[in-house]
């Protein structure tokens, strides 16, 4: 059997389309991840008001996938609190080992990364930006209280 191709034009559509593509000037947190097996690299800066986020900006350097990954992140984040973003992260890490994301989701979007659960060595780019996120939100929420 073989596994489908992960790099669907659904996937190079929203590579290409990653919204909050400007650091921010004054972010009250700004995380680095990368991934050690590709090299992939997500910077992400966060501010928040009233326990959700209020303004991104990252810079994502990226194979398309995590590309991907940034974009959906990067549509559902403004307003996101914690549990949200967490979330997230289980509605990806599931879907990387095959459990299908629920049509309710507010993460449905990751369906267009179903295939690359067949590519173990793409998963860590993947799982940039959301994990960055979640950093990124607990270092916010304790530089402001």
């Amino acid at each position: 059997m073989t596994t489908p191709d992960p790099y669907s034009r659904d996937v190079i559509a929203l590579a290409a389309s990653i919204p909050h593509l400007k650091r921010l000037e004054a972010p009250q947190a700004s995380v680095r991840k990368v991934s050690r097996l590709c090299g992939s690299e997500v910077t992400l800066d966060m501010n928040l008001a009233g326990g959700r986020v209020s303004e991104v900006g990252w810079d994502v350097s990226a194979c398309a996938l995590g590309q991907a990954s940034a974009s959906i992140l990067g549509c559902v984040i403004i307003g996101a609190d914690r549990a949200r973003l967490a979330d997230g992260l289980e509605t990806l890490n599931a879907l990387l080992k095959g459990v299908p994301v629920p049509e309710d989701s507010a993460f449905a979007a990751l369906r267009a990364l179903a295939p690359a659960a067949g590519y173990p060595a793409r998963h860590g780019s993947i799982r940039l930006a959301f994990e960055a996120a979640l950093e990124a939100f607990d270092r916010a929420a304790a530089a402001t209280g």
